[in-house]
């Protein structure tokens, strides 16, 4: 047994939780400055700040006279802050978010003396696979966790394996991070408290001395606690105080026997509350539109503007990292605390909008007012399919998109806009009150392309882009007081738009690249059909629809009596009943699923009926409505569902377009019933006992259970970021989700809704310790709000791997970007402008941006990720002559000339970043 202790004060600090972020800080700031005025006080005093610069920078904002107390303590080693922005939740962020939340972290610690370089994870609801690979890849080289550990380690320490066979050395704190209070309870028996904790755990310590973490939950240590320590160490027992970074380094050894490889999600030594995946999914849709917002922008930003944003990147960055703490994006707070989290993320997405449209606003400027400009976010060549508003085609004519090439494509009409914008009657005298309407040349939205006066009448014709001459509207003004006086009484002012349609239109875009087009009508030949199709669509790229059918030639959708859709696969992979939604009650909380003792699943829809709203070339469309009868909360008990229902229509929309080889499915529905959970099931043709799902860097494999342990039950409910897939059929994903192989793995069930009412319930039936206090909140239960998503459907017999699955999940959730020109109307399309383009099977690019180095100047950095299980040969093309490697904090590594193009060998698994100049 081992005869010392290492004590180290800290507390945890959940940034927002069951109070919002301002009364939180508020608590902290007086915690901080307890723990200033006690280490000032006793040279011997360290403190561990939980890993998270947030708490600092929070507590300086609001103390800024204290900084340099700060960076004296950082300096000396007693306070010990970093290396993380904020404590994050790994499984509801995209791995380049933990990448840029390290780095940030890193960088704020470094201003005020330097980081702590543990990868400490002390709180989150378990870890993602490639989380050492991060670490390793910063120069960290430990780490310090609680939760998800495996009951195969049996130390106190445990060496942790990513999927590219990087290592950290990790603390197990398999007590929590408060172990040592309840060894300080009594002050003056220490050394006893002590003595008897060490005996009941010293199988897991060996010859290294006990870790006592001494802290909690926003609270800051007894200013006494360095006078008990040294009295109960006086009494026999070696006991040294010290930040988690000295136990690490000075106290225990580096090596150890014990492994764990990949993502760490087993319930043995604490919960991991998992339905945390489910719940408020509006948050998790935030998060995932802010992500992919930022991302687009600094692509933009790097690829095709002048403009440095970066500041206005770095704040909507901080604001996604804030958002992902494990009491924020998670959906575990009051709904004042998730009101807050939602507004950041808006926030963050507003922000990175201004950078990304402002980036295409000098390119747009070479493409012609009647055209429009498409830019390409992802580094490979696509054809995307875009919506624009275009003149409706006269009669007699048809409408064609032409690029710059001259080449000329299919343009399919999805809709047209009414032309009479406004029809009124009124005196002659409240003329004048017409004309304040117009602002310079607009009116209702558009231009004035020219206007009609004659006695009693006043016609406006709008449009987009005049065709007219110059328009004045003194001029105007003059005439109609004229007229006025000249013709008094009755008058009619009628307002026309031209002619309008949205139409449909395929664009060919270079990787990272920038393509532009125009609409305009041709005159229809005399033999062609209605629907007129062109020679070069060939039936393979032609969407199609009947009554209940859609169909490309690569995929093709039935559906069935039911509502489900049967689809087939151009391989003869047929996945039936895709689509059955069973709802069924809920009576847990923020943290985990509950089903009610007397469940009632509702799976059969009361009526179903079929729409045909596309029927193609380019895109067809269905829209399937049901309409359930769900019951409208759990009974008094919570054990049972309420006899009552409410009459639920849930609208499908399936979606063919041309080319694409998977099945875009949107479902929505307005909740009316509280504490309840509803899937959307894909039946699986045959069982099967293991599922994949993509995120933070890697593809995680996982069977149809989880190990359980602790007192939570170990519901195999598990995350996913971007697709999910179980034997042949793969479901791409729009934001994080939760899912499960149902069935003995015969379904797979992703979740759709989680409504309930509380933060936490303090007896809960598949988890024996209230993980927060029973606090309501009815805002989770979506009730009133119209719920939404999205996903894509691939049939594959050869699974995620042989679906490219990588480079489609890309495609469905990064649409390419469409602008009007806005240079001189009729002038000539500019040519395409390709930007970077990288090659290689199952590469995700997670990052293109500028970056700045004093020593090398401007430069754009890749950060690469092989997302297979064998190594993969890149190629990167562009504009660039020497490439730089990069660790994940930005440090240089190697550097390579490199004339417009680079040749990377990516290891199984492997993250790379390169700074390209």
């Amino acid at each position: 047994m081992s005869n010392s202790a290492v004590f180290v004060p800290h507390f945890h600090w959940d940034r927002e939780w069951y109070e919002p972020f301002q009364v939180f800080r508020h608590r902290l700031v007086t915690a901080l400055d307890t723990v200033l005025e006690t280490a000032e006080a006793n040279p011997d005093f360290r403190f561990t700040v939980d890993g998270q610069m947030a708490a600092v920078e929070d507590y300086l904002e609001m103390r800024p006279e204290n900084r340099d107390r700060v960076a004296a303590l950082v300096g000396e080693g007693r306070l010990a802050i970093g290396p993380w922005l904020i404590l994050l939740d790994e499984f509801l962020c995209s791995g380049e978010t933990i990448v840029r939340n390290l780095r940030m972290g890193w960088a704020a610690a470094a201003r005020l003396g330097g980081a702590m370089p543990i990868g400490y994870l002390p709180d989150m609801f378990g870890h993602v696979a490639q989380m050492p690979q991060i670490l390793a890849r910063a120069g960290i080289e430990h780490a310090a966790l609680w939760r998800g550990v495996p009951g195969s380690v049996e130390g106190h320490a445990f060496r942790w394996r990513a999927p590219d066979g990087s290592e950290v050395r990790t603390e197990f704190l398999f007590d929590g991070y408060d172990n040592g209070l309840d060894v300080l309870l009594v002050p003056d028996r220490i050394g006893r408290a002590l003595g008897d904790y060490a005996e009941m755990t010293a199988g897991r310590w060996g010859t290294d001395p006990v870790l006592a973490m001494a802290g909690t939950d926003h609270n800051a240590p007894d200013p006494h606690l360095a006078a008990w320590l040294r009295q109960a160490s006086g009494e026999g027992r070696a006991i040294t105080m010290a930040t988690l970074d000295e136990y690490l380094r000075e106290h225990v050894r580096d090596e150890v026997p014990a492994v764990a490889t990949g993502e760490l999600r087993s319930h043995v030594r604490g919960n991991i509350l998992p339905g945390v995946l489910s719940v408020r999914l509006g948050l998790k849709q935030r998060m995932a539109v802010a992500e992919r917002t930022v991302d687009h922008a600094e692509r933009m930003n790097a690829l095709w503007s002048r403009r440095d944003d970066s500041p206005f990147l770095t704040l909507a960055w901080h604001k996604i990292i804030e958002s992902t703490a494990h009491d924020s994006v998670v959906g575990s707070g009051t709904d004042e605390t998730c009101d807050q989290v939602a507004a950041r993320l808006a926030e963050a997405a507003q922000t990175a909008r201004a950078v990304r449209d402002t980036a295409l606003t000098e390119p747009a400027g070479l493409v012609p007012s009647d055209g429009h400009l498409v830019a390409n976010p992802l580094p490979f060549e696509r054809t995307a399919l875009v919506e624009v508003d275009v003149a409706a085609p006269p009669a007699g004519t048809r409408l064609v998109a032409t690029a710059a090439d001259g080449s000329a494509h299919p343009v399919q009409l999805v809709s047209e806009a009414p032309t009479v914008l406004s029809d009124e009657h009124m005196d002659a005298s409240q003329l004048e009150r017409v004309l304040r309407r117009i602002h310079r040349r607009e009116l209702f939205g558009r231009l004035i392309d020219h206007y009609d006066l004659s006695p009693g009448s006043l016609v406006f014709h709008l449009a987009e882009v005049p065709s007219g001459g110059p328009f004045d509207l003194l001029i105007l003004r003059k005439e109609v007081a004229a007229a006025a006086t000249a013709h008094p009484g009755e008058w009619r002012v009628l307002t026309l738009e031209e002619a309008r349609a949205t139409a449909l239109v395929p664009v060919r875009v270079p990787a990272s690249g920038l393509a532009s087009f125009r609409v305009e009508p041709r005159e229809t030949p005399a033999a062609a059909p209605a629907s007129y199709t062109p020679s070069t669509t060939t039936a393979t790229a032609t969407a199609t629809a009947t009554d209940r059918t859609l169909s490309n030639g690569l995929v093709e959708v039935t559906v069935g009596a039911d509502g489900t859709l049967d689809i087939a696969g151009a391989d003869g992979t047929v996945l039936r009943g895709v689509g059955r939604l069973v709802d069924g009650g809920d009576r847990g909380d923020s943290y985990n699923y509950a089903p009610p003792a007397h469940d009632v699943l509702v799976q059969d829809p009361a009526e179903v009926t079929v729409d045909v709203v596309e029927d193609g070339p380019l895109r067809s469309r269905l829209r399937v409505t049901r309409v359930y009868a769900w019951p409208v909360a759990l009974s008094g008990d919570r054990d049972l569902r309420d006899g009552r229902t409410v009459p639920t229509p849930v609208e499908t929309l399936v979606e063919v377009r041309a080319a694409e080889p998977f099945v875009r499915v949107s479902t929505s529905f307005l909740n009316q019933s509280a504490d309840h959970r509803l899937r959307f099931h894909v039946p699986l043709p045959e069982p099967v006992t293991t599922s994949s799902s993509a995120g933070q860097f890697a593809v995680t494999e996982r069977g149809l259970t989880a190990e359980g342990g602790w007192g939570e039950y170990p519901l195999p409910t598990f995350p996913a970021s971007t697709f999910v897939s179980a034997g042949p059929a793969t479901v791409l994903l729009d934001h994080s989700s939760e899912y499960e192989l149902v069935g003995e793995g015969s379904e797979l069930a992703i979740t759709l809704l989680r409504a309930i009412g509380s933060i936490s319930v303090n007896i809960h039936p598949l988890r024996d310790e209230p993980a927060a206090s029973e606090i309501p909140v009815p805002g989770a239960q979506d009730l009133g709000m119209r719920v939404e998503n999205r996903f894509a459907v691939v049939p594959s017999a050869t699974g995620w791997r042989g679906a490219d699955a990588v480079a489609l999940a890309e495609e469905f959730r990064g649409d390419v970007l469409v602008t009007r020109g806005t240079g001189p109307a009729g002038g000539q399309l500019p040519p395409d402008a390709v930007g970077l383009r990288v090659d290689g099977q199952d590469v995700l690019v997670s990052s293109i941006r500028r970056v700045t180095d004093d020593e090398f100047g401007n430069g754009t950095e890749v950060r690469l990720t092989a997302m297979r299980d064998s190594a993969v040969a890149v190629r990167v093309t562009g504009a660039f002559s020497e490439a730089t490697t990069v660790d994940l904090l930005g440090r240089p590594l190697s550097r390579t000339e490199a004339a417009n193009e680079l040749e990377l060998a990516l290891g199984a698994w492997e993250i790379r970043t390169v700074v390209l100049r």
